[in-house]
């Protein structure tokens, strides 16, 4: 994973959320299965982006927890962030607050040394761990957005396989790179296999992982 990976699914993801449909679509309806709206979900990627460059920032990151940032709730059940897009800059504004924090990841990706490390609870991660952590938030997000908005959108199969090999080592090989993406962050089914309930990825470089 690479930062160009990662400034291209931000720019696929910015796309989406300045068609024209999406800029007139009601923000508040639920964004695909999630019980959070089309709003706090986009809110919400743009806050893991965000987070994610942080979590490279520090020379000396914090080996146990995140960067102290306080966290807060607009509402109970909404997401805790640290990122909030004023609700009246609207969908245009909303793509600006993504493009903005999607920028910050791939800059962070792009200048941090190989041997930086970003905590996160599924894995220590380096900067192309941290790549493919965002690659994921940003697709998976951005078909839920489009589910809700009622658009029709699709990730790129290379850098789809290029996420699973990263993070989803037992993920199955041969078959639909964005299907098996979708199945392994539990929002589609594959044949032949059971629609996962709960899953996980493994951020944390091969040689640094306990398991698998």
């Amino acid at each position: 994973m690479t930062a160009d990976d990662l400034a291209e699914g931000v720019r696929l993801v910015v796309t989406l959320v300045r068609r024209p449909a999406a800029l007139t679509a009601d923000w508040d309806r639920p964004a695909g299965d999630l019980e959070w709206s089309c709003w706090d979900t986009a809110e919400h990627l743009a806050d893991d982006l965000f987070a994610y460059a942080a979590q490279l920032g520090p020379q000396t990151p914090p080996p146990a927890g995140d960067v102290p940032f306080v966290l807060r709730r607009h509402a109970p059940g909404k997401p805790l962030s640290v990122v909030f897009a004023d609700r009246e800059a609207g969908p245009e504004g909303m793509a600006q607050v993504l493009e903005a924090c999607g920028a910050l990841h791939v800059a962070m990706v792009r200048t941090a040394p190989p041997g930086a490390r970003a905590y996160h609870g599924l894995g220590t991660a380096d900067p192309e761990g941290s790549a493919a952590m965002g690659l994921v938030e940003l697709f998976v997000h951005a078909r839920d957005l489009a589910l809700g908005i009622g658009l029709d959108w699709e990730a790129p199969g290379e850098i789809c396989a290029r996420v699973l090999a990263r993070l989803f080592p037992a993920a199955p090989t041969g078959t639909d790179p964005w299907a098996t993406l979708l199945w392994a962050t539990g929002r589609g089914e594959l044949p032949g296999r059971d629609r996962l309930t709960r899953w996980r990825w493994y951020s944390a470089p091969a040689d640094e992982r306990d398991v698998p």
